[in-house]
């Protein structure tokens, strides 16, 4: 019996320092272009189910009426169309750019998220996605910004029309670059 756990012991401490050599010697994939590792994603995703089922909010603490979700449109224009699009937009510019994992198209049929409770979607926008780009914006938007989002990607397929046309690209403005020194 003595040697059974001799030999369990010293297989961990091998398994333990192969792991350490891997990542140590920049063996583990990093790149965003890279493939993930085995697993990743799985053990990823089932931490991110678990931790959201334990904490996410069961409810709303208002209703998805139409100044709700209008006030939801233009907090997600500011600060989410660049990683997770607009309706009818095709890929955003992150997504495009080669984001790993690429950020799900909220407004595309297949990433919607209209069917995910509220508070799950509330979960995600307040405390973001470790190792995904996904942010949390708990200190920069406000609880009642993050459930405006929320409520309004609950309901992106059926939007009301005045929240509809209030989701639309922004567009920046830059100075002309001048051709040469300024003249006295």
């Amino acid at each position: 019996m003595g040697k059974f756990i001799f030999g369990f012991i010293v297989g961990i401490l091998v398994l333990i320092g192969c792991g350490y050599l891997y990542f140590s010697m920049g063996l583990a994939p990093v790149a965003t272009s890279a493939a993930p590792m085995p697993l990743e994603k799985k053990f990823a995703n089932m931490a991110l189910r678990a931790r959201i089922k334990s904490e996410a909010p069961k409810q709303a603490p208002f209703s998805a009426d139409e100044p709700n979700l209008t006030a939801g449109a233009k907090v997600y224009v500011q600060n989410c169309a660049f990683c997770h699009g607009l309706p009818g937009q095709g890929d955003s510019p992150a997504a495009a750019k080669g984001m790993f994992p690429v950020p799900p198209q909220l407004f595309d049929k297949d990433d919607m998220v209209t069917d995910d409770p509220v508070g799950s979607t509330f979960w995600k926008v307040d405390n973001g996605i470790r190792l995904t780009g996904m942010p949390g914006f708990n200190k920069s938007l406000t609880k009642n910004q993050v459930w405006q989002v929320s409520l309004l990607l609950a309901g992106a397929d059926k939007l009301p029309p005045q929240t509809k046309a209030a989701l639309v690209p922004i567009t920046v403005v830059t100075p002309p670059v001048s051709s040469g020194p300024l003249k006295k």
